[in-house]
């Protein structure tokens, strides 16, 4: 059986890495005992009418047709070393402080350029440039993200854009149909649909928002794309999937539209979002715990442990308490806690009701503020070319015996007008407009020649294609 790890990771421009966001938590034993098929139990009496109706899915081109342009592509350049559980384009391993792209989708919500999108697909980025459906394309200016929530804002400088509705999550209903739509494996506007599997689902290391769960086809790059309802409004951010390939495997999950927007609200404000925090770890009570702990019921949060110095070790929290009432509303499970606190305003004071050695107690506590290190400051990755944003070397003559090419460039980093044109380190530059490249000085004369835009013959594996690249 494989080791159960989680995977977080960005989709790269052009070659498309596992789900930024994704988590690996599946097993490959999925044998079963045999069931005896012949049991009423398996085998429910099925109505007539049921039997002669066939299941047949919305209809979502009208969704599709008018909401569709709201949709962005969202590419992403910077330079560092990967961020925890983040997983590399195979066509660039990584070697300490090595070029970083990625690629997901958006959404925009205001007509003056407010989009939202995934913080994990922006996390680190020195650049991030927005592709409208209509192929215009801006630098984009990153207002705010937040990585607990996962939600990020983007700002573009243009006028009159089309928007999609916002919903409401809470109206969803686990069997509902909904619709993605995004940028799988950098196919853009691409729609999949599926229904609701499950609601207000906790992920690990991600307390602060209860997803939805869907089985929606999602794929490296549809991150931070909309999830529709069949009324047309954004009900979520779609964000991650369980896998043990990267792919989708029937497990996807959407933050709720109800806390991004709640979340934006305060990054366009400002810039920020502030959370309460406990320092305390909890679990579920289960029956077996409450009957050893002597509780009338299975219910709370069980503190596991206590943060030296936090606010729940100063206020008198111990290992062993069950957290029963926040401000006398009660905690029915442990995973309601977490959101709770870090929606409490940083230095507020609340009561805890919780069950101490076989009877209830009351701590007062004051709130503290959730902290998260910083990310790693992204820069630019260094080139050896004068405003192409690339860095290259003649092939080796072992190297072009081995692809079979009599002369080229290997592509050793990217930035700016390559990145943006989707050049990937490995690539080998084979011609620029038509003429061959052997050396460094050619590559230049023939990019100072081109004007504002010069169309590159790559190799990449076996395959050649070219890429136009923007020199204005």
């Amino acid at each position: 059986m494989p080791s159960r790890k989680p995977i977080r990771s960005l989709v790269a421009g052009g070659v498309i890495a596992a789900l930024a966001g994704g988590i690996v938590w599946l097993d490959s034993d999925g044998t079963v005992a045999p069931v005896a098929r012949a049991a009423d139990w398996f085998n429910p009496p099925v109505s007539s009418a049921a039997r002669s109706t066939p299941a047949v899915g919305p209809d979502f081109s009208g969704i599709v047709e008018h909401y569709g342009p709201a949709v962005v592509n969202v590419s992403v350049e910077g330079n560092g070393p990967p961020a925890e559980g983040e997983t590399k384009a195979p066509a660039s391993p990584r070697a300490g402080q090595t070029p970083v792209f990625g690629l997901g989708s958006g959404f925009i919500i205001r007509p003056d350029g407010v989009i939202l999108t995934s913080a994990h697909v922006i996390a680190g980025a020195s650049a991030v440039t927005v592709r409208l459906s209509d192929q215009r394309t801006f630098a984009a200016e990153i207002v705010g993200l937040d990585r607990p929530a996962d939600v990020a804002v983007l700002k573009i400088d243009a006028r009159d854009l089309p928007t999609v509705a916002i919903g409401d999550a809470s109206d969803i209903r686990v069997g509902s149909w909904v619709l993605a739509i995004g940028s799988p494996y950098g196919f853009d506007s691409t729609a999949t649909a599926g229904i609701v599997s499950a609601v207000a689902r906790n992920l690990p290391r991600q307390p602060y928002v209860p997803f939805i769960q869907t089985d929606v086809p999602v794929n490296p790059g549809n991150s931070g794309g909309p999830l529709f309802s069949v009324d047309g409004e954004v009900v979520g951010i779609n964000a991650q999937i369980y896998s043990d390939t990267g792919g989708f495997q029937g497990l996807s999950f959407a933050v709720p539209i109800d806390v991004a927007m709640k979340v934006a609200e305060k990054l366009l404000a400002q810039g920020e979002v502030r959370r309460g925090w406990l320092g305390a770890a909890v679990q579920e009570v289960t029956q077996p715990l409450a009957e050893a702990f002597r509780l009338p019921n299975p219910a709370g949060a069980l503190v596991n442990s206590v943060q030296k110095d936090g606010p729940a070790a100063k206020a008198g929290l111990r290992t062993g308490d069950v957290v029963l009432k926040i401000d006398g509303t009660p905690v029915q499970r442990a995973t309601e806690l977490p959101p709770r606190i870090a929606d409490i305003a940083p230095g507020t004071r609340v009561s805890l009701q919780v069950w101490r050695q076989d009877r209830p107690a009351t701590l007062e506590v004051e709130v503290g503020e959730l902290k998260l290190p910083p990310l790693p400051q992204a820069s630019r990755p260094a080139a050896n070319d004068e405003g192409l944003g690339l860095s290259v070397r003649p092939l080796s003559p072992r190297e072009a015996r081995a692809i079979k090419e009599s002369s080229g460039l290997v592509v050793e980093a990217v930035s700016g007008p390559a990145a943006h044109a989707g050049m990937q380190p490995g690539d080998v530059i084979l011609a620029v407009n038509g003429e061959a490249v052997s050396t460094v000085e050619k590559l230049r004369a023939l990019a100072r020649k081109s004007g504002n835009r010069a169309a590159l013959l790559v190799r990449r594996g076996e395959e050649k294609v070219f890429l136009p690249l923007s020199l204005g």
